[in-house]
């Protein structure tokens, strides 16, 4: 089942299993009732031809059967030499072994058929022998002589079809005591006594190339038309880390230039609500220094020192919160054009003047779309920190087509489990020092997301810290 979806992910590629299924069954379907209506015509045919010849036969018999014993082989000179019987026709000393074709439902219903009307006019006493054989094998005066090797004045070639061969029927009637009359005739067309399949080889080499045509001619179309899908989903998937991609071109297929459409609005919405909202914040941001100032001026101004200090401590709360503030929209909000970018490079470029306490793990690993300033800040970030509170960091990327994977890992105290799901939380920090604003992780996590990405932290049961970063590959180049 794995295997199926492998082999059949694509719309194209489920059409075209959709298209090979329906052409089989409905050629299936439809040869099944062509070949039975078929079949059954010509069976008819075939059972009425026979009894016309066993009729024919039979007055044949009867008319030799009739005739004086020493004029028989005369009148078979004189049939030879004009041709006037349908039958190759011989009076034998003995009982030919005739080599028998094939047998089928059809040929004992034939055989069956002649046997009834050529028993209606001999004597029950009568042998009667009735075989259907080969032209190439058919034996004919004497066992150790064949029809192909009479000349043509015996008559053979009235059992003889160059374009064809078809079965001889050949009937032997035991007329007197060692005297047997052989009579061998070809029926009329058509030359049916097998049974038939329910598709030939022609019919399956037919269905094969129209199948293939078909294919074809869907493959083209739905190739053309998934096109502006796959631009769709493209974009889709880099929107969130370009949103001022250039809009889309509307063209396709209805359903298609309505999706395309409806993104296109979609993308110019976010465009200006995230505009409108880092210019709301920036200018809030930056507004409030003046204020601030303003405070701390007339702060001094104040008698008591105690009131003064306490006022300055709230000052400068308020001033780390605006400059963490503007620096987490700087740091988040990066604009710049979306590339291929190495990230085994740009992890060597982060390490390579601390070599001792960052160890990145060789790998051969294909570059990677995305911001290359935002992908380095992040992973700054958080190789940082491994360094600062771990003293030393292990950096392993593991690549597959499917994601990108970067795991760091460090010695230090780890975080408790309860902090895990609020140490994204913006100002959250765990350590008592002056350094930092506790906003390294959320910014991090939030290029991460951008990148349709995602962060897991772990405790390692050794120690320490594991920070997992997946990137997922859309595209591979």
């Amino acid at each position: 089942m794995s295997m199926f979806k492998l082999f059949f992910r694509s719309l194209i590629s489920r059409m075209l299993l959709l298209t090979i299924c329906s052409v089989v069954a409905g050629q299936a379907i439809s040869s099944f009732f062509w070949v039975h209506q078929f079949s059954e015509s010509e069976k008819k045919s075939v059972i009425a031809n026979a009894q016309h010849l066993a009729e024919s036969a039979l007055s044949t018999v009867v008319f030799f059967n009739d005739l004086p014993l020493k004029y028989r082989h005369l009148v078979l000179e004189q049939l030879r030499g004009m041709g006037g019987s349908r039958f190759f026709v011989s009076l034998n000393s003995e009982k030919i072994h005739i080599n028998p074709i094939q047998d089928s439902k059809l040929k004992r219903q034939v055989i069956a058929t002649v046997s009834e009307v050529l028993t209606t006019g001999i004597a029950a006493d009568k042998n009667l022998e009735i075989e259907f054989s080969s032209p190439d094998d058919l034996h004919v005066l004497k066992n150790d002589i064949l029809l192909k090797d009479l000349p043509p004045s015996w008559g053979a070639y009235s059992l003889i079809i160059p374009t064809a061969e078809p079965p001889i029927l050949v009937l032997q009637i035991e007329v007197e005591s060692n005297e047997w009359l052989y009579l061998a005739a070809i029926l009329p067309p058509p030359y049916l006594l097998s049974d038939n399949q329910l598709i030939s080889a022609q019919q399956i080499l037919t269905l094969f190339f129209t199948t293939l045509l078909l294919l074809l001619f869907i493959y083209l179309l739905f190739r053309q038309q998934t096109k502006p899908l796959q631009k769709l989903a493209k974009a889709v998937s880099v929107m969130s880390i370009d949103l001022d991609q250039a809009p889309l071109k509307e063209h396709g297929a209805t359903e298609i230039v309505d999706a395309t459409r409806a993104f296109n609005r979609m993308q110019q919405k976010l465009q200006r609500y995230i505009q409108d909202r880092e210019l709301l914040f920036r200018s809030i941001s930056h507004d409030l220094k003046t204020p601030i100032t303003r405070l701390r001026l007339r702060a001094e101004l104040l008698d008591d020192e105690q009131q003064t200090e306490r006022f300055n401590h709230d000052l400068d709360d308020l001033e780390i919160l605006v400059k963490g503030a503007i620096q987490s929209v700087q740091d988040t909000d990066i604009h710049e054009n979306i590339q291929y970018v190495d990230v085994l490079k740009l992890l060597l470029q982060i390490s390579e003047n601390r070599t001792e306490k960052i160890v990145i793990k060789p790998a051969s690993i294909s570059p990677y779309q995305g911001k290359p300033l935002a992908l380095k800040r992040c992973l700054s970030n958080l190789i940082e920190n491994g360094v600062k509170y771990g003293g030393k960091v292990d950096v392993q990327v593991v690549d597959s087509d499917e994601k990108l994977e970067i795991i760091i890992q460090d010695n230090g105290p780890g975080i408790p489990e309860h902090e895990l799901k609020t140490i994204f939380q913006p100002y959250k920090r765990l350590h008592n020092d002056d350094q930092g604003h506790g906003l390294g992780l959320g910014i991090a996590r939030n290029i991460i997301h951008a990148h349709n990405g995602d962060l897991h932290l772990i405790n390692r049961e050794q120690g320490g810290l594991e920070v997992v970063i997946i990137f997922p590959r859309n595209y591979k180049k």
